[in-house]
């Protein structure tokens, strides 16, 4: 009998426990690596904001993403696919910064596309929802998508997006 051995967390869920580096790629055990973002966390939006662009900006977009993916997961029906599309431009960026430019122009335009539909949607509302500067994004997201599409190598920390207006 060949048995496999899982990391689990502690309530048995099967967890990849190896190191990752700032893009969240997986390091060899034992290896030095970043301390991962814990998940499931319950966030107001001002600090996901403040967190997941401390996170950008230290060229760690893929901790960004769970960040995001958090307050799309435990945030009101509404505002769903606003955290959705920005946890898809950090997984973009993150994409593009490790050299896969074919999925990271496809995220970050799926993130813009989200972003764009959220602003649609809720055009009567808060036009900078929590401060965040939508449009800025889309921009930004179709411009760096641009840019990996020509093969253009991206530094995830110099290519960080402002979030806010």
């Amino acid at each position: 009998m060949n048995e496999t051995h899982r990391d689990r967390d502690t309530e048995g869920r099967a967890r990849n426990a190896r190191p990752r580096d700032g893009l969240g790629r997986p390091l060899p055990y034992g290896a030095p690596g970043v301390e991962r973002q814990p998940e499931g966390v319950v966030r107001t939006p001002d600090e996901t904001l403040r967190e997941a662009q401390r996170l950008l900006d230290a060229g760690m977009p893929f901790h960004a993403h769970e960040v995001f993916e958090d307050a799309w997961k435990s945030g009101p029906e509404r505002e769903r696919e606003l955290w959705r599309g920005l946890a898809q431009l950090a997984v973009g960026l993150t994409h593009a910064a490790r050299g896969n430019s074919a999925g990271g122009a496809r995220l970050l335009r799926r993130g813009a596309g989200a972003l764009t539909s959220y602003g649609e949607v809720r055009r009567y509302a808060d036009p900078l929802p929590y401060g965040i500067r939508v449009g800025g994004l889309v921009d930004w997201a179709g411009e760096l998508a641009g840019r990996v599409d020509a093969g253009r190598p991206v530094d995830a920390a110099v290519e960080a997006p402002r979030l806010l207006g």
